[in-house]
C-alpha cells in the first residue's frame, strides 16, 4: 500500500522475512529523511499564501511528514518484531536532530481503565501471545489497542482475530470498501470515533471513494436503504420484523441479496458490540491516529495540565488488583459473592422452582431492568461520528425512559444453537461455526479462580451475566431461574453492563472502577467479552428470526 505521493511502501513491514522488512525499512527511512532534510531548511521560510482550500507545499509536506513520523511511533512502540521497533525509533531520532519536532504518544497505553505496564507485561510473558501479534500485525499492519486489550484471553483473541479478519477480507458476498463502510456505520450509531477512524483509514486503503465520507447520502442507496436497520438493531432489535428485511431484498435496482443481507446483519452485531467492548474497557486512540499522540513536548512532570483536565493523571494513581483499591473497600466483596454462588447451588439442589415461578421471575427481572439508570453522562455526537448515521435522537435510552414494553422472546421457538447457526451457514458458508466457535469460548471461559481464589466454579455468576443481558432485550430461557440474578449482580454491577451494552458511549472510568473492585483487570476484561458476545447473539437473534420469517 503506497502512500498518496508514492513514496513509501509500509507492506513490506508485514513480512515475516526480516530481509524483507530491513528492505522496506531503508526505503522508508530515506524517504522520511530526504523530507525532513527538506524541512528543516525551508522551516524558518514563511509560507506563500494559500488559495482558498488549498494548503501550500510547505504545509502539505510538513502533513505528508507528520503522518510519517506518528506512523513510526506506533510501529516503535507496538509492533512485535524488535527490529521494525528499533530501527523505526533509529529514524525517529534521526529526524530529531535534524531539529524536527517528533510526535510523543498521549495517554497511557492501550486502555485509560488498565496500566499499561499489566498489559505488557502479559504481552511479554506469553509466547502464544507473541504469536498471534505478529499473525496479527502481518495481517494488519499494525496492531490496534482492542487486540492488546484482549491478550488477557488469548484463546478468545485468536477466535476474535480469525473471525474478523474472515469477515473484512476472505471471500464473501459483499466487496471490501462495503464491508469496512458498514463497519463505520455500526460504530458510529455509538459515536465510537475510534473504530471509526480506523475503517475510514481501511476503506480508503481498498479503495473506497472519500466522497461517501462527507456523510451517509454520499453513499449508493443500497447502502443508506441498510441506515434503518442499523439503527434498530443498534438500539431496539426487538422492533425488527420481516418488512424491514422485505423492504431491503425488494427495492429493485438497490436491492441486497440474502446472502449479502447476512453479511451486512453479521458485520453490524459485530461492530455495535466491538463498540461496548471499547468504551467498556476504555480504549485509548491508536497512536497514529488523532488523539494518540501529539507534537508539543512534554511538561517537566510526569503529566502535563491538560492531561489533569482530561482525566488522563489518575493512570498515575492505580494501584491494586484492578487499580482502584481505596482504604475504605469492602474485602469481604469476593467471599459474600461466592457465599451467595454456594447458597444458590444448594437451593438448586433442594427446590425445584416451577414453570410459573420461572416465567415470573422472568418477568420481574425483565421489568427491573427498565428501571437500572444507565450512566447519566450525556453524549453528543460529534459531527465526524454523525454524519455516517441518520436519526441520531434514536436510542435505547427512548425506551427505557417511555417504558414501552419489550415482547418475550423465547430461546426454544427460535434458538442460535438450532435456527440461526444454521441460516448464517448456509447463506455465508463456514461464519455461522466461527462465530459459533467465537460464543462458545467466551461464554465457557473460565480459569476457576475469583479475585485471589483458586479452584472455584464460575459458571452460575457466567450464566447470569450472559442471560441477563439477554433478559434486557427480552429474551428468554425457560429453564433459567431468574431470582439468581439479583442474588449475584449486584445494583453498581448491573449500571455498568445495561451502559456498557446499551449506551457504551455513557461508560465512565468510575463506572469501571466501581463494579468488582477486588477483581483483577483481566476478570473485568473477561466480563467486557461476556457482554459482547450476548449483546452480539442477542441482536443476531431478531435480525435472523425476521430473515427466517421472511423466507417463509
Amino acid at each position: 500500500m503506497a502512500d498518496r505521493e508514492g513514496e513509501v511502501r509500509w507492506d513490506g513491514l508485514c513480512s515475516r522475512d526480516a530481509s524483507a522488512r530491513d528492505g522496506a525499512m531503508e526505503n522508508i527511512r530515506q524517504a522520511v529523511l530526504k523530507k525532513s532534510e527538506a524541512m528543516s531548511l525551508v522551516k524558518e521560510n514563511a509560507s506563500p499564501p494559500a488559495a482558498k482550500g488549498l494548503l501550500p507545499p510547505a504545509d502539505r509536506a510538513r502533513d505528508w511528514l507528520n503522518e510519517m513520523l506518528a506512523r513510526l511511533l506506533m510501529l516503535s512502540k507496538r509492533c512485535p518484531f524488535k527490529d521494525v521497533r528499533e530501527k523505526s525509533e533509529a529514524i525517529l531520532m534521526s529526524v530529531q536532530e535534524l531539529g524536527i519536532k517528533i510526535p510523543r504518544p498521549l495517554g497511557q497505553g492501550p486502555s485509560r481503565f488498565i496500566p499499561e505496564m499489566e498489559i505488557l507485561q502479559v504481552s511479554a510473558e506469553d509466547t502464544q501471545m507473541h504469536s498471534l501479534f505478529a499473525e496479527s500485525f502481518t495481517t494488519l499492519g499494525h496492531l490496534d489497542n482492542i487486540t492488546l486489550v484482549m491478550v488477557f484471553h488469548p484463546q478468545y483473541l485468536e477466535s476474535f482475530l480469525k473471525t474478523q479478519h474472515y469477515l473484512l477480507q476472505m471471500d464473501g458476498p459483499l466487496p471490501l470498501h462495503y464491508r469496512h463502510y458498514i463497519g463505520i456505520m455500526a460504530a458510529a450509531r455509538h459515536q465510537c470515533s475510534y473504530l471509526v477512524n480506523i475503517h475510514v483509514n481501511y476503506f480508503l486503503q481498498v479503495g473506497g471513494d472519500p466522497k461517501w465520507l462527507n456523510g451517509l447520502e454520499n453513499a449508493p442507496q443500497k447502502l443508506q436503504n441498510l441506515g434503518e436497520l442499523n439503527k434498530i438493531l443498534a438500539h431496539r432489535p426487538w422492533l425488527i420484523t420481516k418488512e424491514h428485511i422485505e423492504q431491503l431484498l425488494k427495492t429493485e435496482e438497490h436491492s441486497w441479496s440474502l446472502a449479502e443481507l447476512i453479511h451486512a446483519v453479521v458485520l453490524l452485531t459485530h461492530y455495535h458490540s466491538l463498540a461496548s467492548f471499547t468504551f467498556g474497557c476504555g480504549i485509548n486512540p491508536e497512536i497514529h491516529c488523532d488523539g494518540g499522540h501529539t507534537f508539543r513536548p512534554p511538561s517537566v512532570s510526569d503529566y502535563c495540565i491538560c492531561d489533569i483536565r482530561n482525566g488522563n493523571h489518575r493512570v498515575y494513581e492505580m494501584q491494586g488488583p484492578a487499580g482502584n483499591t481505596t482504604t475504605t473497600e469492602p474485602f469481604c466483596e469476593v467471599e459474600a459473592l461466592m457465599e451467595k454462588m454456594k447458597q444458590l447451588q444448594e437451593c438448586r439442589n433442594e427446590v425445584k422452582a416451577s414453570q410459573e415461578e420461572k416465567a415470573t421471575r422472568f418477568e420481574k427481572e425483565k421489568r427491573e431492568s427498565m428501571l437500572v439508570c444507565c450512566s447519566d453522562e450525556e453524549s453528543t455526537p460529534t459531527r465526524d461520528v454523525s454524519r455516517h448515521f441518520e436519526d441520531t435522537s434514536y436510542g435505547y435510552k427512548d425506551f427505557s425512559r417511555h417504558g414501552m414494553h419489550v415482547p418475550t422472546f423465547h430461546v426454544q421457538d427460535y434458538s442460535w444453537e438450532d435456527h440461526g447457526y444454521s441460516l448464517v451457514n448456509r447463506l455465508y458458508p463456514d461464519v455461522g461455526q466461527l462465530i459459533d466457535e467465537k460464543f462458545q469460548i467466551a461464554y465457557n471461559l473460565t480459569y476457576n479462580t475469583m479475585a485471589m481464589h483458586k479452584d472455584v466454579d464460575t459458571s452460575m455468576l457466567r450464566r447470569a451475566i450472559w442471560n441477563y443481558i439477554h433478559c434486557m432485550f427480552g429474551i428468554r430461557y425457560d429453564d433459567y431461574d431468574y431470582g439468581e440474578i439479583n442474588q449475584l449482580l449486584d445494583r453498581s454491577f448491573k449500571i455498568y453492563i445495561k451502559t456498557v451494552v446499551c449506551t457504551p458511549e455513557k461508560t465512565t472510568n468510575r463506572m469501571y472502577d466501581s463494579f468488582w473492585r477486588q477483581f483483577k483487570h483481566s476478570e473485568k476484561v473477561h466480563v467486557n467479552l461476556l457482554l459482547i458476545e450476548a449483546r452480539m447473539q442477542a441482536e443476531l437473534l431478531y435480525a435472523l428470526r425476521a430473515i427466517t420469517r421472511y423466507m417463509t
